[in-house]
């Protein structure tokens, strides 16, 4: 990660944040993710609960790996 994305990364105060298609809307286990730092390949995730709290952040390439292999039944219960 270089410096100015990580500068960026550090401050989300900018981020638009959407739910996962897959959260309900029962108020349970969700969370959001922003896709306001892509260009800097950078991916925010945080908790829907808890929108004040923290992020992680992840690099862009590694989220959409994660995201295709949930998506293939990759990872067990």
């Amino acid at each position: 990660m270089n410096g100015e994305a990580a500068r960026k990364a550090g401050d989300l105060s900018g981020a638009t944040w959407f739910k996962s298609s897959y959260s309900g809307s029962n108020g349970g286990q969700c969370v959001e993710i922003s896709r306001t730092f892509a260009v800097s390949g950078l991916v925010p995730v945080r908790d829907s609960k808890a929108p004040q709290g923290p992020a992680l952040v992840f690099p862009a390439d590694g989220w959409s790996s994660f995201v295709s292999t949930v998506k293939r039944g990759g990872f067990s219960a």
